[in-house]
């Protein structure tokens, strides 16, 4: 009966995603409104820690490849203040929406502090799944800025739920300490652990199908409880794990972007599904009047006061500042965060979870409908800057592909200018590196010795069953030590890639010799064809 369940939220999750294309609706809304859906049939869930440990993972899925996909070279630039967004912002935020709770609607002061920090954080899967679904490139490198915010400000959120859980239950802390403890362990933690994964896959060879990405999630589980376990931020240090590993280059990292994209939207859907089948519809509807005057609240006060208060010494434009206001979604954290609070017994006397349900409900609904809206409304819609695109973007996910070739000293392309190269095939020049730096190839750029030449094409995908074979040289084999030239292969077959123990690929010219150890890859005819000549 549970695998029919899962099997058919599935492909409701499906039809819900297509409907969130065509009209505009946050597709994560839709999923939410699944789930309270099947709570009001009657499908009885109500085991908050289950929900709490799948949203637990859920965030470090999304916190760690919010960080991962994070293209630092774009994002520096905005840097400063997405990094005074994601910690001081919160902080204000908690602040004020906290004072709005208890001297507006009279809640205990430590409730509204603790109601205050559990909304204070955005949603990145909110952001980033509206910023590239609507394909919203915005001026002044706005989407960096806000995805970059919104991917590392749970951390600060959840410090702040922690504190305030804390003395609510009765212990004595202190807050100074355990503030600079979550920060300091969190970002040590990640950059630590990072450099070792570097370390590991540069000595490791993980070629076998999946096994690395599979050590991609162990090394984010590890991390998360390892910073955990010292007392530091493990959501932090997984958002700092995700920007170092992710903004290095390896091998197997499009198996990565593959497996997590997947796993994400998963993950994202069982969370948002649960959440809602969690509900109950009688207390969304009591909830319902407090949390709208809480999101009204957000929305028009606390987090422009936060902006643009903070946003004053960067002397940013008010069109964008005002965008930025609007982009603030709260979601996935603060659904998660108040599950965590319900499970850590403390007794208080509001319903957090169903005032924080209906708080997300509230800001995907308006501030999620609005973003694209408000992006022309505002003239911050630009149609020559880009969501954060890269050449291992496309690669990863379109049909386009790029492979590097060098120019040596004996190649026809030395000395040349681009459009005197006869370029035959449908590919083009999409990138020249010289002296490590990047070059925009034109008709009149000459090609120099020592040159590596980016080329793009459409990729091919072997839709008619042939397989390639694959032969490993061992120390007696009879190709081994010997050059491609001087090997007996038929004619009716080609070596077109020969990969190396540590992982290395060659493309194979006539002078290049196969030693013990190589992987031989060969494109083999399935029939006979008669050779033309």
């Amino acid at each position: 009966m549970n695998l029919l369940l899962i099997t058919l939220v599935l492909l409701l999750a499906i039809i819900a995603t297509k409907i969130s294309n065509r009209s505009g609706l946050p597709a994560l809304l839709l999923f939410l409104a699944l789930g309270v859906l099947f709570s009001a049939l009657g499908y009885d869930f109500n085991n908050y820690k289950v929900a709490e440990n799948i949203a637990s993972i859920s965030l470090m899925i999304i916190i760690f490849y919010g960080g991962f996909g994070t293209n630092w070279t774009m994002g520096r630039p905005t840097a400063k203040e997405s990094i005074s967004l994601a910690t001081l912002g919160v902080f204000a935020t908690a602040i004020l929406t906290g004072l709005f709770c208890h001297y507006i609607l009279k809640i205990n002061f430590l409730e509204s502090m603790l109601l205050g920090s559990v909304v204070a954080s955005t949603d990145y899967a909110s952001v980033s799944n509206i910023l590239v679904s609507k394909n919203l490139n915005l001026k002044y490198s706005t989407a960096s800025l806000l995805e970059i915010e919104s991917g590392s400000n749970d951390p600060t959120a959840y410090t702040m739920t922690m504190v305030f859980l804390s003395i609510l239950s009765g212990y004595s802390v202190s807050v100074p300490v355990i503030i600079l403890q979550q920060v300091v362990l969190g970002v040590l933690g990640g950059f630590l652990l990072g450099f070792i994964f570097i370390k590991i896959i540069k000595i490791l060879s993980l070629d076998e199908e999946g096994l690395f990405s599979v050590f991609i999630a162990t090394m984010m589980l590890g991390t998360y409880s390892l910073t955990s376990l010292v007392g530091g931020n493990g959501y932090l240090a997984l958002y700092i794990l995700g920007i170092y590993i992710g903004n290095h280059e390896f091998r197997k990292k499009r198996d990565v972007v593959f497996f997590y994209d997947g796993l994400s939207t998963i993950f994202q859907i069982a969370m948002f599904f649960l959440l809602g089948l969690l509900s109950d519809i009688h207390l969304i509807i009591k909830a319902i009047p407090i949390g709208f005057m809480i999101t009204i609240f957000m929305l028009i006060i606390a987090r422009p006061l936060s902006v643009f208060g903070l946003m004053a010494p960067f002397k940013m434009k008010k069109n964008q500042l005002t965008l930025i206001s609007i982009a603030g979604l709260r979601g996935a954290a603060a659904i998660a965060f108040a599950i965590m609070v319900v499970n850590s017994g403390v007794n208080i006397s509001i319903d957090i979870f169903h005032i924080v349900f209906v708080i997300c409900i509230f800001s995907l609904l308006i501030q999620g409908t609005a973003l694209p809206f408000a992006t022309k409304k505002l003239d911050m819609y630009d149609p020559d800057d880009s969501v954060l695109r890269t050449f291992n973007y496309y690669s990863d996910k379109t049909d386009l592909e790029f492979i590097k070739t060098y120019v040596a000293k004996n190649s026809p392309w030395v000395n040349k200018k681009i459009s005197e190269i006869e370029l035959a095939f449908n590919i083009i020049i999409a990138k020249i590196e010289r002296d490590k730096k990047s070059i925009v190839p034109r008709g009149n750029t000459y090609l120099r010795d020592g040159d590596i030449v980016v080329l793009g094409g459409e990729a091919y995908f072997d839709s008619t069953g042939q397989d390639l074979l694959e032969i490993k040289i061992s120390d007696t084999h009879k190709w081994a030590g010997k050059k491609v030239k001087d090997l007996y292969i038929d004619k009716h077959e080609l070596i077109i890639m020969v990969q190396t123990p540590s992982g290395d690929i060659i493309v194979p010219r006539g002078d290049t010799v196969l030693n013990p150890g190589d992987r031989a890859v060969i494109s083999k005819e399935t029939n006979e064809i008669e050779d033309p000549e």
